[in-house]
């Protein structure tokens, strides 16, 4: 009995032990399977980190894709000269080794750049292999530059072409302290600013209320002189807000490029790979009336070609895609559909006699006169130099230190409406926002203002200093870039109180505007400041916006998604 029992006990344990190294081995199995596939994960994420290292050291690098692949279908890629093993498809296709793995460790990625002309964006399907697991991520890359900010501006002081300060005040107050003479300019206790903001110089601000991340190339503290700061002249004003916890913050400079003439490029019909979809171009002083049914209105008769080839262009064409050239150049202009997702820039009346669009000096269109409107305009009603198109309107003083407004062969763009597409407005000169700028859709609309020289919010005075407008309040919906100069109201000093002026959307500059000039309050002319933030803009970008000139790439989206390749390589 005793040895059955013993005999019974050991087969009991011996089947338990059985069990537990089956389960055991089943466990190890299964671990080993999980960590396979959490590596694979991992892996994928380095391909998209790979790809954005490549990206910053050569920005051009986003042309080079593998054009086999079925993800970069519509995209205009080429495989790179340097065998970029990444690049890989197939059972016989390569795949790039993740350092310090053994080999163990592996991706592919594949680029769809068929929507970067437009917006900027990239996106990425990266596949990692780990033994026999794979896993796919499709990331979304986009520039990260001026529109990531509702306010970013280089320099926190006057534009010294319309200040007449010396141009040795063009420096950073935190690297060497600008005197009051210079013009520094402080935000107001009226302000609210709803969205992020940024400046490579020391932010002033009295009273200001800042809804989001505030930070600056300031190296130390403190980053925004306030009330109890000296030099900060707020007066009674008080100290600004911030609403979030640990601003303002330091955060590296953005550099501006020296012109957006570079933008220019994306009107030319001989770059079919670089350009596929060329925008349109028209010289001279320029007006632009958007419509709320996508359509807009252009009156630009110095213009001869709206499209051109050649740089320095020597042939140019007027397809009816950028309007009727005859009805463009006469009357009140022809109202069209432009190009969807495009740029419209408009060029200074070119001096060189090889170019399409050019005019002796001693010639202008026909029925043009270079006064403004009526032949009636400033200073008792006598005839003034314009621009032809209605610029400056009846009785308007042109604004102090400004004596190169409405000019009559320069890239000026005068434009209002209701929005409805997606586009870019450029100028090689001056922009005028000369009414109220508003999305009909604004989840779907979205605009891009992007001036060589300053941006101007028009507001005309007559020489008594009384507005010329009847309105009150502006509004402008748009990302707006001065790329050169400044983003200001016109005659702000003059005018008296003009109501609010609200933002939607992003605002960058050299320098500072200013947008009112007064007690606080009480206004000797401009507007109040309601800026806020599209957060659209945080992942896409209006068409073919010109961004920083150290161009990096952030992920704005990612997702994981059915998975590219199986281990052996082969599509799924």
């Amino acid at each position: 009995m005793s040895l059955v029992i013993v005999i019974s006990v050991g087969a009991v344990l011996t089947i338990f032990v059985t069990i537990m190294m089956s389960y055991g081995l089943a466990a190890y199995g299964k671990s080993a399977s999980d960590q396979r596939w959490n590596a694979a994960m991992a892996a994928a994420y380095a391909g998209i980190e790979e790809y954005q290292s490549r990206l910053a050291n050569e920005p051009a690098y986003l042309r080079y894709g593998n054009p086999a692949s079925a993800f970069s279908a519509g995209s205009v890629v080429q495989l790179p000269p340097d065998d970029n093993p990444a690049f890989g498809l197939g059972e016989t296709g390569t795949w790039a080794t993740i350092p310090g793995s053994n080999g163990d460790s592996e991706f592919r990625y594949e680029v769809d750049n068929s929507e970067y002309a437009t917006t900027g964006n990239l996106r990425i399907r990266s596949t990692g292999r780990v033994g026999d697991a794979t896993r796919t991520i499709v990331a979304d890359l986009r520039q990260q530059g001026f529109i990531d900010f509702l306010y970013f501006t280089d320099l926190e002081m006057q534009d010294t072409n319309l200040s007449g300060a010396a141009t040795s005040c063009e420096r950073y107050h935190w690297l060497n302290p600008r005197p009051t003479s210079c013009s520094n300019i402080a935000f107001g206790n009226r302000d609210v600013l709803n969205g992020p903001v940024h400046s490579n110089d020391t932010i002033r601000a009295c009273g200001t209320e800042f809804n989001g991340t505030v930070t600056t190339a300031n190296p130390s503290t403190p980053r925004v002189l306030a009330r109890t700061s000296a030099g900060a002249g707020c007066g009674s004003q008080g100290n600004p807000r911030f609403t979030l916890p640990g601003y303002p913050a330091f955060a590296p400079q953005l550099e501006l490029p020296q012109t957006n003439t570079q933008m220019r490029r994306e009107v030319r019909s001989d770059l079919p790979i670089d350009v596929p979809r060329p925008g349109c171009l028209y010289t001279g002083p320029t007006k632009i009336t958007l419509h709320s049914n996508g359509e807009i209105t252009v009156y630009s008769p110095w213009t001869r070609a709206t499209r051109i080839a050649g740089q320095p262009a020597t042939t140019g064409s007027a397809p009816s895609a950028c309007g009727d050239i005859s009805r463009i150049t006469t009357g009140s202009g022809h109202r069209f559909t432009p190009p969807e997702n495009n740029l419209i820039y408009v060029q200074n009346v070119p001096s060189v006699n090889t170019d399409p669009n050019f005019w002796r000096s001693d010639q202008r269109p026909a029925g043009l006169n270079c006064t403004g409107a009526g032949n009636n305009s400033v200073e008792g009603g006598g005839s003034v130099v314009g621009n032809g198109i209605g610029y400056p309107i009846r009785f308007e003083q042109l604004p102090r230190l400004q004596a190169n407004s409405y000019q009559c062969r320069v890239g000026d763009v005068f434009v209002e409406g209701s929005m409805s597409g997606k586009i870019t407005i450029a100028a090689e000169n001056f922009i005028y926002i000369t009414g109220n700028i508003a999305y009909r859709d604004s989840q779907e609309d979205i605009l891009g203002l992007v001036g060589n020289n300053s941006i101007f919010v028009w507001n005309p005075v007559n020489s008594s200093g009384q507005a010329l407008l009847s309105d009150v309040n502006r509004r402008i919906d748009a990302a707006m870039l001065s790329v050169e100069r400044t983003i200001q109201v016109q005659n702000f000093y003059r005018g008296g109180d003009r109501g609010d002026l609200i933002v939607n959307g992003a605002m960058g500059q050299k320098f500072r505007g200013i947008v009112r000039q007064g007690t606080a309050t009480v206004a000797n002319g401009g507007y109040d400041k309601e800026y806020n933030y599209d957060p659209r803009l945080r992942y896409t970008a209006p068409p073919k916006f010109l961004s920083p000139v150290t161009t990096t790439y952030g992920i704005n989206v990612w997702i994981e998604t059915e998975r590219a390749f199986n281990a052996d390589g082969s599509a799924r």
